[in-house]
Formats: C-alpha cells, sequence, structure tokens
C-alpha cells in the first residue's frame, strides 16, 4: 500500500515502519520530520500535515505504537466499536506478555496474552471483541452502561464466556460482581417490560407475582393454568439459580401449569410473537378446560 493511501486509510496517522514498507527510506522520513510535513505522536509514529490531531488520531497513534500484537481495550475500545460517545483521555492497549513497552502520555499499556476469540478488527485496527470489550468498559464506567450494552449491543451468555476466558486478569473480579447485578436486575425489569405490553394488547385475566404451589409465578392466567416466566440473565451466572430454575418448573409442571419462558430479548425484538404466543396458548387452555 502506498504511504498517501496508508495516511487516508489511517487518518493522517503513519508508523515509521509502515513507510519504509510502502518504499520510504530512512532519510526521506526524516526530511518530511524535519521539515514539519510529519509531525511526532509518539517515537516513530507521526501525523501528516493536513490532518486534524483528534480523538482517531489518538488511538490509531497508540495502536501503531504499541506494536506488534497490540489490541485497543477497555473505554478506548468501547468508543472505537461506538458503544459510547466520547474517547476516554488516555487509550489502553493490550500487548503480547513477552513485550514490554512502557506506557506514555494518553497511552496505557497492560501486558496479557488475549485469546483470539476475543480480538477482532474495526477500521484497521485490532481491538478486543465487543463482549470483552463491554466486560472491560463496565468496570470504569459501572452498571448503567453494562446494563445499556446488554440491552442493545451483545447477548449475556457471550460477555459470561469472556469472563471465564479472563479470570484473573485486572479487574476481572469487579467485572464478574457487575455481571451477577445486572443479571439480577434484568429479570425484574423484564418482567415489567412484559406487564407493559400486556396492558397495552388489552389482554385480560392475568396476574402479576400469583401464588401456586408455594410459588410465586411472574405472569400467571389462573383460569387457563398458563405461566409466562422471565429468564433473567442470572440463570446463565449461577448454576444453583439454574437447578432452582428447573426445580421450580418442575413443581408448576406437576401441578398443572403450562409454562411459557421469555427473555428480554425475546420481548425487545419479536413483541408482537411474545403476545401471540401467549394469547393462542390461553386461549387453547381456555377452550381444552
Amino acid at each position: 500500500m502506498s504511504v498517501d493511501s496508508l495516511l487516508a486509510r489511517q487518518a493522517g496517522v503513519i508508523s515509521r515502519e509502515q513507510a519504509f514498507r510502502a518504499g520510504l527510506s530512512r532519510d526521506a522520513i526524516d526530511h518530511l520530520v524535519r521539515r514539519r510535513r510529519w509531525t511526532p505522536l509518539h517515537p516513530h509514529v507521526y501525523l501528516a500535515a493536513g490532518h486534524r490531531l483528534d480523538d482517531e488520531v489518538g488511538v490509531r497513534g497508540a495502536v501503531l505504537w504499541a506494536g506488534d500484537g497490540a489490541v485497543l481495550s477497555g473505554c478506548a475500545a468501547a468508543w472505537w466499536h461506538g458503544l459510547t460517545d466520547r474517547a476516554p483521555a488516555a487509550a489502553r492497549v493490550t500487548v503480547p506478555r513477552h513485550r514490554t513497552p512502557r506506557g506514555r502520555p494518553a497511552v496505557e499499556v497492560r501486558r496479557r496474552d488475549l485469546d483470539p476469540v476475543d480480538v477482532t478488527w474495526v477500521r484497521g485496527i485490532a481491538v478486543t471483541a465487543r463482549p470483552l470489550t463491554v466486560l472491560e468498559a463496565s468496570v470504569e464506567l459501572g452498571g448503567r452502561f453494562l446494563d445499556r450494552a446488554l440491552q442493545r449491543s451483545v447477548r449475556f451468555p457471550a460477555v459470561y464466556a469472556a469472563h471465564r476466558r479472563n479470570l484473573g486478569a485486572q479487574g476481572s473480579a469487579r467485572a464478574g460482581q457487575l455481571l451477577v447485578a445486572a443479571a439480577d436486575r434484568s429479570a425484574s425489569e423484564t418482567e415489567r417490560l412484559l406487564v407493559r405490553l400486556l396492558r397495552s394488547s388489552g389482554a385480560r385475566g392475568w396476574h402479576r407475582g400469583f401464588p401456586a404451589s408455594g410459588l410465586l409465578i411472574d405472569i400467571a392466567f389462573p383460569d387457563a393454568m398458563v405461566a409466562v416466566e422471565i429468564d433473567g440473565w442470572a440463570w446463565h451466572t449461577d448454576a444453583v439459580r439454574a437447578r432452582a430454575d428447573e426445580r421450580r418448573r418442575s413443581v408448576l409442571v406437576r401441578a398443572g401449569w403450562t409454562i411459557l419462558r421469555y427473555t428480554w430479548h425475546d420481548l425487545v425484538e419479536r413483541p408482537a410473537a411474545v403476545l401471540a404466543e401467549i394469547g393462542s396458548e390461553v386461549r387453547r387452555a381456555r377452550h381444552a378446560r
């Protein structure tokens, strides 16, 4: 690729190594720097004249400076993926353990070997994949960011799997706590969403928190013996909860209830289909009785 093509593709940022590979000599590069046609951003990384020093330049410069195997991470990766509106003051890059670059102003370096599944490429930069990005950024940005990302951008099982792959990494304990808390919140919010859908549809005969066989059914149609249960994300984080859900299901089925189960994504992505399924099952059950 030519120097001009690289500069156009990389917002005016280029490394010395890239310039060599594109055909420039050492003297030619030094001449461009002396003439201030290229301004150093970091050692051996430059910004060409005519390009604005902005957040994209900062990120590209950080990753190029960090060198082979560098992966954009954390809040900077979240911004690069479009998950946040603002880039952080410092770009975090993860480099393989065998490499030892020191951090620089506006660049935070972390040494860790990432699983290949946790790395992707976005606009010419190696960046942590969305699930790991969400997980790591939530440690700094908090539970609200995590909730929003889980509702809009990534699925809980993928984020949880990324957490399991990176146990022991800096921030992983806090990330695990945030995941469990988000899972708990999801169930109640999903139930509230279903209630809003049922009310807006004009459905009749349903009760929230209906007592049956010593349990409370999330949403029940008692005359049809149809129970609508919400699967929160917590099911994925805790084997004890998963077993408890199975026992709960067994109790209700033995008592004669038909169980329909839905997740947050069911209600968000196919609300009309969910309401149709519930309505169809309730009508069938009422007719059968």
